[in-house]
């Protein structure tokens, strides 16, 4: 498998960071596949249900078949460069998920066409509305028996939003189409009047204003309708637009194969350049720009940008750097309070020390030890999320 190396990486070109989030099993990892497949990023098809998929690079990810943490891919689609973020669609990994949204340019809501709106697909739109994400849907599926356009459209429009909109059908210029993205806005429809069509830079501001969301039916694992996606973000998204003064927003604690603490960031404003002064007391040492299990070390990342970056030990999850000012808190909490068995004679203070190391990748689960009790308790968010974490 191969990934852009810092060759191929073209400066100069627009930088847009997508987010994917689904209902598991609608088929979003096949969809991230499919994106870097059709842009040239990767050179070969992986599946999910094969246990090669480009994103989910941990072994758990790939036995369970499901997105566990969430993970970046760089590629190029014409002049715009994208950062794909895909985010686990499984309510035990939901935090995770909602970490990302925060430095999201636009996301695309994956949903199975064989299921319509699920449950968690509608926590999904909630989560987007709240952190004000333009939004895309693409619904996937398309090829399997029993799936209607029409219907599927309908239901998005009566349970989200009127603005839910077929760009399959804006690119072949059908008037209906156009008309009912002149009637989401009053400017829009004095323009539609005036000229009788709706130019692309309307679009654009309407697509930014979250009042209308362009829907892409297809098949991710068919390859069908994924360039026309593509084509939408390089249409109709915005560029970024960024503070002159340093800023950045960390959405993710981790670390490498080899125990290195990294902190992942979206650049707000200004440039991040290497052994750059952090918190007056703490050195950028290096920048790392992930894809896949793999990256690119650079000198400086631009306004825009996402990127992990190391040096920095008491970095944490929401924190603004620079002149992002405050922690963004978290919508979604666990409901679940725990107390933890530890086998017999484990040293308690070790494992608490190992436990606090857990807690910055995941703040959730608010590790607290009861003196009086002698226990450790721990919140969260379900089954699956206790097998993994064991």
């Amino acid at each position: 498998r191969r990934f852009m190396s810092g060759q191929e990486r073209k400066t100069g070109k627009r930088v847009l960071n997508v987010g994917l989030l689904a209902h598991v099993d609608a088929g979003k990892t096949t969809l991230s596949e499919s994106i870097l497949y059709q842009s040239g990023a990767i050179r070969n098809l992986g599946r999910v249900d094969h246990q090669d998929a480009f994103l989910d690079t941990d072994e758990m990810e790939r036995e369970r078949g499901i997105t566990i943490f969430s993970k970046q891919a760089v590629l190029t689609w014409k002049d715009t460069e994208i950062t794909l973020l895909d985010t686990p669609g499984h309510v035990d990994f939901s935090a995770e998920m909602e970490r990302v949204l925060q430095v999201l340019d636009c996301a695309v809501l994956v949903i199975s066409g064989a299921d319509g709106v699920q449950g968690h697909t509608e926590t999904l739109w909630r989560l987007l509305e709240r952190y004000g994400v333009p939004m895309f849907l693409f619904v996937n599926k398309m090829d399997q028996e029993g799936t209607d356009c029409g219907k599927l459209l309908a239901e998005l429009k009566s349970r989200f939003s009127e603005g839910c909109i077929d760009f399959g059908r804006v690119e072949t210029g059908a008037e209906e189409v156009i008309e009912e993205i002149a009637v989401c806005d009053e400017q829009t429809m004095e323009e539609y009047l005036e000229k009788g069509s709706v130019a692309a830079a309307s679009i654009r501001r309407l697509v930014a204003e979250r009042k209308i969301f362009p829907c892409y039916f297809g098949s991710a694992l068919k390859l069908d309708g994924v360039q026309e996606l593509l084509a939408g973000f390089e249409e109709y998204m915005k560029p970024f637009d960024g503070k002159k003064e340093f800023g950045a927003r960390v959405f993710k604690i981790s670390r490498d194969d080899k125990g290195e603490r990294l902190t992942f960031l979206k650049v707000t404003g200004g440039k991040l350049v290497v052994k750059m002064p952090i918190n007056k007391e703490e050195k950028i040492n290096q920048i790392r720009i992930y894809s896949g299990a793999k990256y690119e070390a650079v000198n400086e990342v631009e306004a825009g940008g996402v990127c992990a970056v190391t040096g920095l030990s008491s970095s944490y999850i929401g924190q603004g750097l620079g002149v992002e000012k405050g922690t963004a808190a978290p919508f979604l909490e666990p409901v679940l309070t725990y107390q933890m068995i530890l086998p017999e004679g484990a040293d308690t203070t070790k494992v608490l020390r190992e436990l606090k190391q857990l807690e910055e990748e995941e703040p959730l689960l608010n590790i607290v030890w009861n003196p009086a009790l002698e226990e450790i308790h721990v919140q969260l968010m379900g089954e699956v999320q206790t097998e993994i974490l064991k």
